[in-house]
């Protein structure tokens, strides 16, 4: 008795705010089986999956937006396990050919994972690194709005009456602002009246911005130290730095297949820009940015603080690399060292709380360890408790903790 192989079908789906359509082809010949739009809610989400299923066995769905429109349906269908492809918007070329609407960008997606032109996989969103993400995002709104208000209470005082302008630019900033706070603003003159009363509502408004960016930078610290010590404790990487690039990785930073994947997700691997006898690469501007400014400032950290840094600059230097082309191999090198870090932490990094358990037992104050390594005992302290991250600092204190102990 013959048996009927069930048929075998791949999808697409074009995003949107309100609206999801979706394509779906038979996976064998490439042919269109239907088009259908869902509302952009869990019961939609639930009644696309289910349209899918009922033309046959689901290959593969290609979703555009999976960070955006389309991140609720990604985690909706990989929920499901069902295989999803991030599928980028088609090209203008594509567009001013074929046409545009909702229902042909829905095929077009799915057409662009079998004929296997998508093949990336979504970030999850469902772990630390998003939270970190969203923790970063209004972090670094607060810092441009508190940039912005010191601009602007600044601006105020160069053009303030005299007396006022005398009073406060002699002073440091954060007296200025302790001052401004408790300006009256009851004056027969208007102007300065108005005036006072705009100081004091910017200072106000730094100090709130102040208090707001130390408790999101604490809780960033603390997070990204429960998840990725290693990264945290990698030279030159403070907390902006590592939620952006933990961001950039995603929770399953398994989807990117190796470090020259990585590499060019930040925009840090080299473009060939070659032409007959000239053999050079040009500056990457695709990728995502903020991960390339990430790198960016790992490079500027290190090419002034790190002495192997420094002596490579002066070894390119002299080769006749000029000071970009060595910031660029910088951030390639740095890009490889940050994913093997995130996609391989080091097992045998021990935490600030195991070091300081293993002082403890071993009878060792803080100060004679400190003073051991050469370094302020804040330092340590700090180490310790979990409030900064310095891997080759923990290598060292372990190290001699090893061979002193034993």
């Amino acid at each position: 008795m013959m048996t009927v192989d069930a048929r075998r079908v791949t999808g697409g789906v074009d995003t949107h705010a309100d609206v999801h359509v979706a394509a779906v082809l038979d996976s064998a010949t490439g042919r269109r089986l239907g088009v259908e739009s869902f509302p952009a809610d869990i019961a939609g989400y639930e009644a696309l999956h289910r349209w899918f299923e009922s033309f046959g066995v689901v290959d593969v769905v290609g979703v555009e937006s999976t960070g955006a429109w389309g991140a609720g349906l990604a985690r909706h269908l990989a929920a499901g396990e069902v295989t999803v492809i991030e599928v980028d918007r088609p090209d203008r070329k594509a567009r001013r050919l074929d046409g545009k609407s909702d229902p042909v960008d829905a095929e077009a997606a799915a057409r662009a994972v079998l004929s296997g032109r998508a093949t990336g996989t979504p970030k999850s969103g469902d772990g630390p690194a998003e939270a970190v993400r969203a923790l970063e995002i209004v972090c670094h709104g607060s810092i441009q709005d508190r940039t912005r208000a010191i601009n602007q209470f600044k601006a105020l005082l160069v053009t303030a009456p005299a007396d006022l302008r005398e009073q406060l630019s002699a002073k440091p900033f954060r007296r200025q602002l302790e001052l401004a706070r408790r300006f009256r603003n009851d004056y027969d003159d208007p102007v300065e009246s108005h005036l006072r009363f705009s100081l004091k509502q910017l200072a106000r408004k730094i100090g709130f911005l102040n208090d707001t960016i130390d408790e999101f930078e604490t809780r960033m610290n603390k997070l990204i130290g429960q998840t990725a010590p290693a990264l945290a404790g990698t030279f030159g990487v403070g907390p902006h730095v590592a939620a952006q690039l933990l961001a950039t990785a995603g929770d399953n930073p398994d989807r990117l297949k190796s470090e020259a994947a990585f590499a060019k997700l930040c925009g840090a691997c080299p473009i060939p820009a070659s032409s007959g006898k000239t053999q050079r690469h040009r500056l990457n501007r695709g990728g995502d940015r903020r991960a390339n400014r990430a790198l960016y400032t790992i490079v500027l950290v290190r090419m002034r603080y790190d002495p192997r840094t420094r002596a490579y600059v002066q070894r390119r230097t002299a080769q006749g690399k000029s000071r970009p082309e060595i910031m660029r191999c910088l951030k390639r090198f740095i890009a490889r060292e940050i994913y093997h870090i995130i996609t391989n932490p080091p097992h045998d990094l021990p935490t600030g709380a195991e070091l300081r358990h293993r002082r403890l037992q071993a009878d060792i104050t803080l100060t004679a360890l400190a003073c051991t390594l050469d370094i302020a005992p804040t330092r340590l302290s700090r180490l310790e408790r979990g409030l900064d991250y310095n891997n080759d600092l923990t290598y060292r204190a372990n190290h001699w903790l090893n061979k002193n102990i034993s």
